[in-house]
């Protein structure tokens, strides 16, 4: 009990040597803010195993969702061949000597009118080719030599994995200059009635489909599929088609793996954190937190203000009135209202005011008005000054802001500045409508740059333009135009983060830009409309339409080209659009 006694004594000690404020400090920092931190970790530690769990079981059923669907489609085309691969007609079919080439096209007609081969041909996502090297055999239609598909990275790889059949992504050469593609194979060895001759069944996969069924889920987290470090596919950034197998690096292996094996290819499939996690869990648990908050700090802030306007505030006024002894005229309380002590301690200030401001009044009157004509006459002449200075000193103050502006490192503002800056210039400057892709390149990514800064993380672009594409000419906001374009209608109409490709490369005598976004994409009907206006954009278009920006750059196109650009436009609703511009080299 002494010991409770003495512990006491000495906090009052403390507590009397310590100023109002400080007291209220305390009183904050031990009735409100360290139990408010200590409650508030207690909750988010729950909230946030709650949320991991959740987000581990939410990926779960992405990769579960990925791998059910892949299997599904490749799965499907198995079966077909192991059909083919023990089917006897097939069989004869490729190993019979045909004495003519007539007889050899009428067995070609009856043979690919079986019904299995039909079920095979009506896939748009797959297709099919009998390789062998039967010389009595037309080469032509699904029908083709052992010899050519020896040359193939596929049937490499498949001899190197040494089984009767398997499932391959492979990057290779379609048979012309700059015609690399991203291909999905499955091989068959036809070996199982004879090995007479060797007989091999190609199902070749359309890459572009897989990659849209992907997109078509929708799902918030990125999806990499790999065999071994390679990206073979993917929903986001790496699923260009043209480009060769990207490498998983260590931060894009964090998440959920799940492995996968078709057809002897080994998959691992990886669901990345979806970035917008934190939101979620903030905007679910928002009730939750606006309770703890009124419980832990809107309550017991508002009683302390209520004390600090009751207590601390009229005691810092009477300390403020206090200093006023050392002047020669006294200042009352405004406040005398109170039953407690401090305001008996008001009112009783303000009587002692009253009468020694009398007794000033009296004793000093005649000094006071001396001092007051002295003041007014100061005061004339300070106004006098102020009048000359006021100029000097607003010319003096703008000249330090520009000279701050141009101490000060703000890196952000000045480089949005130069964006607009470079925007601005391309769009006064009509000197000559052509200028170098390099040039409009700059535009580009002035442009990017600023929708970068407005849209976030909602954004990403990648930037692909061959060296040789860069001194050739195009007209002014060509490229720039189609960018803003999927932008405004792919991009900002879209919740998700999106990606926009731009590519230039040369290509069969002509030179090809291509501008892809990941955006919300438009139906059939839309994408036919656009087609027919990009390839007849004239100046009536120009006079009836509202929207105009891309009319012009088609038409002024079409006028430089002398009508001999072609335009593409592909996509789909809510996985994207693909435009495509072929411009024959002549003209650029």
């Amino acid at each position: 009990m002494n010991i409770i006694d003495k512990f006491i004594k000495v906090m009052e000690r403390y507590m009397d040597n310590l100023s109002i404020k400080k007291k209220f400090i305390q009183l904050y920092i031990f009735c409100v803010f360290l139990p408010l931190i200590i409650t508030d970790s207690v909750v988010l530690y729950i909230v946030d195993s709650m949320e991991s769990q959740r987000q581990y079981h939410e990926m779960a059923n992405v990769a579960n969702a990925v791998s059910y669907n892949i299997s599904a489609l490749v799965e499907n085309a198995g079966e077909i061949a192991k059909s083919m691969y023990t089917n006897r007609r097939m069989n004869t079919f490729l190993e019979k000597q045909y004495e003519s080439t007539s007889d050899y096209y009428t067995e070609y007609q009856n043979f690919f009118q079986d019904s299995t081969l039909e079920n095979v041909l009506g896939m748009n996502q797959i297709v099919f080719t009998l390789y062998t090297d039967n010389p009595t055999m037309v080469k032509g239609g699904k029908i083709d030599t052992m010899s050519n598909l020896k040359k193939t990275a596929a049937y490499a790889a498949w001899k190197e994995r040494g089984e009767n059949e398997g499932l391959f992504f492979i990057y290779e050469n379609k048979g012309y200059a700059n015609s690399y593609r991203r291909k999905i194979i499955l091989l068959q060895n036809l070996d199982f009635f004879s090995t007479d001759q060797e007989k091999m069944l190609k199902i070749e996969f359309d890459y572009n489909s897989m990659m849209r069924m992907l997109r078509r889920m929708k799902f918030d987290n990125e999806v990499h599929i790999c065999q071994g470090d390679e990206i073979v596919l993917s929903n986001g950034y790496f699923s260009g088609v043209g480009n060769a197998f990207d490498t998983i690096s260590v931060q894009q292996k964090t998440g959920y793996k799940q492995s996968l094996c078709l057809h002897g290819a080994q998959l691992d499939i990886y669901v990345l954190k979806s970035d917008n996690g934190i939101w979620n869990r903030i905007a679910r648990d928002l009730p939750l937190l606006g309770f703890l908050v009124i419980i832990n700090v809107v309550l017991p802030v508002g009683f302390v203000l209520l004390l600090n306007r009751s207590f601390t505030k009229r005691i810092r006024g009477l300390s403020k009135v206090f200093q006023s002894v050392n002047g020669e005229h006294l200042v009352r309380m405004t406040h005398e209202n109170g039953g407690d002590e401090i305001g008996s301690m008001i009112r009783n200030y303000n009587r002692m005011v009253d009468r020694t401001n009398e007794l000033i009044q009296t004793v000093y009157k005649n000094k006071i008005k001396e001092q007051e004509i002295l003041v007014g006459r100061k005061n004339a002449e300070l106004l006098a000054l102020q009048s000359q200075i006021n100029p000097h000193f607003l010319f003096n103050a703008l000249e330090s802001i520009r000279m701050r502006s141009l101490l000060k490192k703000e890196n952000e503002t000045a480089d949005m500045v130069e964006k607009l800056a470079i925007m601005q210039r391309q769009y006064v400057d009509w000197g000559n409508d052509l200028v170098r892709i390099e040039q409009e390149l700059e535009f580009v990514k002035a442009y990017l740059s600023l929708q970068k800064y407005r849209f976030g993380d909602r954004l990403n672009y990648n930037l692909d333009i061959a060296t040789e594409c860069m001194q050739n000419r195009i007209p002014k906001l060509t490229i720039v135009t189609f960018v803003e374009n999927a932008c405004v209608h792919g991009i900002e109409s879209k919740a998700s983060p999106g990606w926009i490709f731009v590519r230039v490369y040369k290509k069969d005598g002509q030179l090809w830009i291509e501008i892809e976004d990941t955006g919300s994409g438009m139906n059939q009907q839309q994408i036919l409309q656009i087609q027919n206006d990009m390839q007849n954009a004239d100046i009536q278009m120009l006079k009836e339409r509202k929207s105009v920006g891309m009319l012009n750059a088609c038409l002024r196109l079409r006028m430089q080209t002398k009508d001999h650009v072609c335009f593409e436009i592909d996509g789909e609703e809510g996985a994207g659009t693909w435009i495509t511009i072929r411009i024959p080299m002549e003209y650029v």
